[in-house]
């Protein structure tokens, strides 16, 4: 998968009914830069009245991203594969960026930890961190596959 983190512009109405720019950014699946601004136009227009201008767009390096339907944010999860170096013996510490859909940091980490029961890797969590991402869009297989 190809994630890019692309940032829409656009005038919301607040809580107390005052219109302020924003600026939000969202994850898309997609195979170039062209594909991932034509799919986030495609996505947010449902969602935003009036016009609005993607900003941004910028590839993600995320190894992995696990969805939870009860959760309402994304947290990236710094994680560490540990390797041992067969000549000298010593650790091998190769660090990706994982993506996690949940509540809070504790559902987090329970999310990934879940995700990853299958892997044979040792792996460490470095570091947990609240994004600002508003929503992801992964490729819909359901797009491009017949039904079922």
């Amino acid at each position: 998968m190809n994630w890019f983190e692309c940032k829409v512009t656009y005038e919301k109405m607040m809580e107390n009914g005052v219109q302020k720019r924003v600026s939000e950014p969202y994850l898309v699946d997609a195979l170039s830069f062209t594909e991932a601004e034509a799919r986030i136009i495609e996505e947010v227009k449902h969602y935003v009245s009036g016009e609005f201008t993607v900003t941004n767009i910028k590839r993600a390096r995320i190894a992995e991203l696990f969805f939870n339907e009860k959760g309402d944010r994304y947290y990236r999860v710094r994680v560490c594969f540990i390797t041992l170096d067969e000549k000298s013996g010593a650790e091998k510490k190769t660090a990706v960026q994982m993506i996690a859909q949940a509540s809070d940091i504790k559902e987090a980490i329970a999310i990934l930890e879940e995700g990853m029961k299958g892997t044979m890797a040792d792996y460490a969590i470095a570091s947990v961190t609240e994004t600002m991402i508003m929503d992801v869009f992964p490729f819909s297989a359901d797009a491009q596959s017949p039904a079922q």
